[in-house]
């Protein structure tokens, strides 16, 4: 997590954010992948929805088998 985001418990709140993103659309990640996720500051000016879209399209473009195939 970046140190760019100034408190504690901001930091954690984006990581529970991003986590969360990650687990409401890894359907769409490529499977056997290692995904490193570096957290910035403007996760958490963005609404939860848009978080979500945006980690789907970045997903969604590593090349790969998807898991559910």
């Amino acid at each position: 997590m970046s140190r760019h985001i100034r408190g504690a418990v901001k930091r954690n709140r984006v990581k529970r954010r991003l986590r969360e993103a990650y687990r409401a659309t890894r359907a769409v990640a490529p499977g056997k992948v290692a995904l490193v996720i570096v957290g910035r500051p403007g996760a958490l000016a963005v609404g939860f929805e848009t978080l979500m879209g945006e980690m789907r399209q970045a997903l969604g473009a590593i090349p790969g088998l998807r898991q559910g195939e």
